[in-house]
């Protein structure tokens, strides 16, 4: 899961959500026979109000953060939590009208369930609230995404214990191999009449050595076996082991163990 894909919107849902879980403990209704009484003492109050609210937010923001939708009774995550929010907040309304005893809890549930399925409905159409929740990392200059320099193994994202691919630990562009002098790394660019690779190439399968890797942007990461359908998304300023030289892409291993083929690999920067 991808936190960084979240929204604005999402931010809202989730907020709406906490408000909607907290007046389910206020008194649903006020009057002098029903003192105490809150939302967990209405069976079919906090089923079709509170927790269907809870579970749509959990949806709605559980597939934004999935790399590729999942589907239930055909529709997608965020299409069944859309619908189920909205379901939330036309139930508080309908006991809210139809009551006249209206407590605290029943007036701020029906808010807090209105607002989750306002934003719900309006963050694929409203600019504001689809901006990025949590900003990308912003690189320090000359270290990028977020290395500090003369730290090896600090930058953002780059995994525990592990020491940087290379003798000075300083990110090396990719098609050339780490540790090697830089008069050798020219004379494999020298050209095919000197025995080296083509020019623009990466090394050879037979020179292939892994190494850490970090994209610029994020970028499909497609299964091994050639689907067309991507199993993971690299996401910018994390570091991720490319294991496997395939063609013009690589094959590279996630750090929850997930391996794939990145097909576009121009840009990413060695560490």
């Amino acid at each position: 899961m991808n936190i960084r894909s979240l929204t604005r919107g999402d931010g809202v849902v989730i907020g709406a959500a906490v408000l909607l879980f907290i007046a389910s403990f206020l008194n649903f209704y006020e009057s002098s026979f029903s003192t105490g009484v809150n939302a967990w003492d209405l069976l079919g109050v906090v089923m079709s109000i509170h927790l269907a609210g809870v579970i749509a937010a959990a949806l709605i923001v559980t597939a934004r953060a999935l790399p590729q939708p999942r589907k239930v009774v055909g529709l997608d995550l965020g299409q069944f939590g859309v619908a189920l929010s909205v379901f939330a907040a036309w139930t508080g309304l309908w006991y809210l009208l139809g009551d006249g005893s209206a407590g605290s809890g029943l007036i701020l549930g029906f808010i807090a369930a209105l607002i989750l399925a306002g934003a719900a409905v309006a963050t694929p159409v409203v600019p504001a609230l689809k901006v990025a929740l949590i900003g990308a990392p912003k690189p320090q200059t000359p270290q990028p995404y977020g290395g500090q320099p003369g730290i090896p193994g600090q930058g953002y994202g780059y995994p525990a214990g592990q020491q940087p691919y290379g003798t000075q630990g300083q990110p090396q562009p990719y098609g050339s191999q780490a540790g090697q002098p830089a008069a050798a790394a020219a004379a494999r660019q020298s050209g095919p009449a000197q025995g080296g690779p083509s020019q623009g190439g990466a090394a050879p399968a037979g020179d292939f050595s892994p190494f850490w890797f970090a994209v610029p942007v994020a970028r499909p990461l497609f299964g091994e076996d050639g689907s067309p359908s991507p199993i993971a998304e690299l996401a910018p300023g994390t570091w991720y082991l490319a294991v496997e030289q395939r063609g013009p892409g690589l094959v590279a291993q996630t750090q929850d163990g997930r391996r794939g083929v990145l097909q576009d690999t121009s840009g990413i920067q060695r560490g």
